[in-house]
């Protein structure tokens, strides 16, 4: 039978291996139920985002809550039905020039490898255009507008979880955690939406300048990826050039293309994001790379674009409670092993 002292000494390491149990046990949870967990979590952030918002107009304008709230639920269908417009006809548009951007890419690659025998280099070029003529560019645009379309589909079902958490939000008065939750994840959600629809604005801008092929769908995939915090906007400033290569051949409009968008991702997300949220969610940058990874294996690409406030969640209930405080502090980087 073990004595006080020796129970005392084995607790930290029995909450240590409850805690490794529990969270392998959640984790297979949320892999197994990510087709129902996924709208459901949408449809609460929406929420979290549409409360705060109704709320400060309650304020200013006397609006009735229930009133802002049906309002900004109109604006989502709205933004969402012209997703679906821009992006059905941006891939309609870019198939039907599917020929000539073939003959161009073709054009372009002659003229390099022409260049190459210029300036005697061993070059195969039956491999290399063998090589390109089975890269599946236009599958790849045709797929993965069909993953965005899938994306929106899910629409009512996040739409009916909506409706049910609205009508269970008719209580003015939360607990002080759930405000808590509310308070900061709304800002970061309210935030990270206008800064993402200022980059997606200023890419369309930039590439409708240029006569590219699906800017709205790129404007589109910029505003989400523009959530994916380092790695998003990375591959949103390197996504249209492959489109605008298909287009023009090698031509200044991709370096200028390239500057400019470069420039975009850093004004809206190194300097003004930065000003607007200031330290954001509290989160280390290793443990904001690490969620990244950890959701994004969990639910895909949905997990990656909801990774900082999940996480951010998570270290607000380990900080509500002393045995998993620790962990709240290793999450925000302010943990000693001292």
């Amino acid at each position: 039978m073990l004595t006080n002292s020796t129970a005392e000494k084995l607790a930290p390491i029995n909450n240590i291996c409850l805690m490794i149990l529990a969270g392998t046990a959640a984790t297979a949870v949320l892999v197994y139920t990510k087709a129902i967990l996924m709208p459901f979590v949408m449809a609460l952030f929406i929420s979290m985002v549409a409360n705060t918002l109704a709320e400060r107009l309650k304020r200013k304008f006397r609006v009735p809550r229930t009133l802002g709230l049906v309002i900004y639920f109109l604006i989502f269908l709205t933004l969402i039905g012209a997703s679906v417009v821009f992006i059905s006809n941006s891939i309609e548009s870019f198939v039907a020039g599917a020929d000539a951007y073939t003959d161009r890419l073709n054009d372009t690659l002659q003229g390099l490898l022409d260049l190459a025998q210029k300036h005697h280099l061993n070059i195969n070029a039956q491999f290399i255009e063998d090589t390109v003529a089975k890269l599946p560019i236009f599958n790849f645009v045709k797929s993965l507008g069909g993953t965005l379309m899938s994306l929106i589909t899910n629409l009512m079902l996040i739409t009916l979880f909506l409706i049910f958490i609205f009508m269970g939000q008719a209580a003015e008065d939360k607990p002080a955690l759930v405000g808590n939750i509310q308070k900061q994840i709304s800002f970061y959600l309210i935030v990270k939406i206008f800064v993402s629809l200022l980059a997606a604005v200023c890419t369309w801008t930039v590439l409708a300048a240029m006569h590219t092929e699906l800017a709205s769908m790129l404007a589109v995939l910029t505003f989400v990826l523009n959530f994916i915090p380092n790695v998003g906007p990375f591959i949103a400033t390197i996504l249209p050039m492959p489109v605008l290569f298909l287009q023009y051949g090698l031509d200044w409009r991709i370096l200028l293309a390239l500057v400019l968008l470069t420039a975009v991702h850093f004004l809206v997300g190194n300097i003004l994001e930065t000003k607007w949220l200031g330290k954001g969610m509290d989160l280390d940058p290793i443990i904001v790379l690490a969620s990244l990874i950890f959701w994004a294996l969990v639910w895909g690409p949905m997990g990656a674009l909801l990774a900082v406030p999940l996480t951010a969640i998570i270290k607000m209930m380990f900080e509500r409670n002393e045995t998993t405080r620790p962990l709240a502090h290793l999450l925000a980087g302010k943990y000693s092993f001292k």
